[in-house]
């Protein structure tokens, strides 16, 4: 009997700038890598909006590591600044 393998990997998405963290404890399965850049800019938009839209985040990141614990993508919220203006 073969056991199915979930072909989606973990990928946990915090946010910090150096000073203080938002630690995501449970992370999210991803079946397609490419969905991470996505879900990055995503977990930033909330971020922004839901902490504290009145907040500097030009100095926060959203590191995501996968299940291993290795940096799969570094994420400035700089980059996606713009991208929050306009919403």
């Amino acid at each position: 009997m073969t056991v199915p393998r979930d072909s989606r990997s973990r990928y946990r998405f915090h946010c910090t700038d150096g000073h203080v963290a938002i630690i995501d404890p449970k992370g999210l399965a991803l079946a397609d890598p490419t969905q991470v850049r996505f879900h990055a800019v995503e977990v930033a938009l909330h971020a922004m909006e839901r902490v504290g839209a009145g907040l500097d985040w030009s100095d926060w990141i959203v590191d995501v590591h996968d299940a291993q614990g290795r940096r799969v993508l570094l994420l400035a919220f700089r980059e996606i600044m713009p991208l929050a203006r306009a919403a």
